[in-house]
């Protein structure tokens, strides 16, 4: 099961986070979002500068965790500069990307400036109806990310009814997210669909925004019985 750890800012938290073994670390690169990651001058001990050796030495297997910027509905030019500046394996969309951007991305990006680059399209969920967005990105994308369908983007710690997910019959792998915190540990065992890849935590894990509980998250990852991706053969 791949565990994505988003909304990351600070230097410190982002090490001890690593250090879990977690698969993906998400860095929010919209400036609406409280836990966005501004454009940093070198040196202030935020990626890519610092975290490349925290990152390396917590993980203890090279570049792992994987590096995820998130963008909603930004441009092109901004997304491969973020790419190339904090070295991310995946981008993503959190917006009302257009297939045809999701193309002119990746060909700006492959093979030149990230040819491995990974594209994760969001996609808020309320019920049945909202799932048929999935068709228009199905060979696009890497990966869906199922989310609370709410005013804003993502980070609104709100659950959505699972049960819908019944009905997505795609291809494409998901991670599920949307309000995922401690007490979620016997539902998620409990939920199963042949197409989840993984979950997606963040704000039901924060002691403020940006700032992960490093200790919550490390005894929810234990009783669910997660292997860091560290120790794993």
């Amino acid at each position: 099961m791949i565990v994505k750890v988003c909304g990351m800012r600070n230097a410190d938290n982002i090490h001890a986070v690593a250090n879990l073994g977690v698969n993906m670390l998400g860095f929010i690169f919209w400036p609406r979002s409280r836990r966005y990651v501004p454009m940093t001058p070198s040196g202030v001990g935020l990626l890519p500068d610092r975290a490349e050796a925290s990152l390396a030495s917590a993980a203890g297997m090279g570049r792992s965790p994987r590096r995820v910027g998130v963008f909603v509905d930004d441009t092109v030019q901004n997304i491969v500069t973020r790419v190339y500046n904090y070295h991310l394996d995946y981008v993503q969309l959190h917006g009302d990307e257009t297939v045809t951007m999701i193309r002119n991305l990746k060909a700006t990006l492959i093979p030149d400036i990230q040819p491995e680059i990974k594209i994760i399209k969001a996609l808020p969920v309320r019920d049945a109806s909202d799932l048929a967005r999935c068709g228009d990105y199905e060979g696009e994308v890497d990966f869906f990310l199922f989310d609370t369908k709410t005013p804003l983007a993502g980070g609104s710690g709100k659950h959505f009814d699972w049960s819908v997910l019944r009905h997505y019959e795609g291809h494409t792998p998901f991670l599920l997210s949307g309000g995922i915190g401690p007490g979620d540990v016997a539902r998620l065992k409990a939920f199963h669909h042949p197409g989840m890849a993984g979950i997606d935590l963040n704000s039901r894990f924060e002691t403020a925004p940006g700032v992960k509980d490093v200790a919550l998250l490390r005894t929810f990852l234990h009783e669910m019985g997660f292997v860091p991706a560290n120790n794993r053969q």
